[in-house]
């Protein structure tokens, strides 16, 4: 028999059970760890207009070509790809906006892109290759 009185017996009852009880909570919640630790799919790359008089749009990747936009500064875009193209004070990269129904071309000299952009080349030719899979085999031109 027990020399504790029998008010020290229920603490530490209590405390065993309350010692008991966050123990098994923090397994619980150590076995959902591994569970967040799972990647969400990587998000589609955008930029950000970096030039505080904005951007004109182009409509191939040269200040040459004419421009068919315009994109204001801090404003966010979609990318697709990029190419390497006409030197912009060091930077030859341009981005291929995502969504527009015709080429739309932004120099990344004034654009800080989120996100890995793939070059063009192995984009567009993987949708090439798809578009050319769908045709007919005899299909002329």
């Amino acid at each position: 028999m027990s020399t504790r009185p029998v008010p020290a017996r229920r603490g530490m009852k209590r405390a065993v059970g309350a010692l008991t009880g966050a123990l098994a909570m923090g397994g619980a919640l150590l076995a959902a760890a591994p569970a967040q630790a799972v990647t969400a799919a990587p998000a589609l790359p955008y930029g950000t207009v970096t030039s505080p008089v904005g951007l004109n749009v182009r409509q191939f990747p040269s200040t040459d070509s004419s421009v068919v936009g315009f994109v204001g500064y801090n404003v966010q875009v979609g990318l697709t790809c990029k190419v390497r193209a006409q030197n912009i004070d060091g930077n030859t990269i341009w981005y291929l906006m995502r969504g527009a129904s015709h080429e739309r071309w932004l120099s990344a000299r004034y654009v800080a892109n989120t996100g890995t952009v793939p070059y063009c080349n192995t984009v567009l030719s993987a949708a090439m290759s798809a578009q050319l899979q769908g045709q007919h085999p005899n299909a002329k031109g």
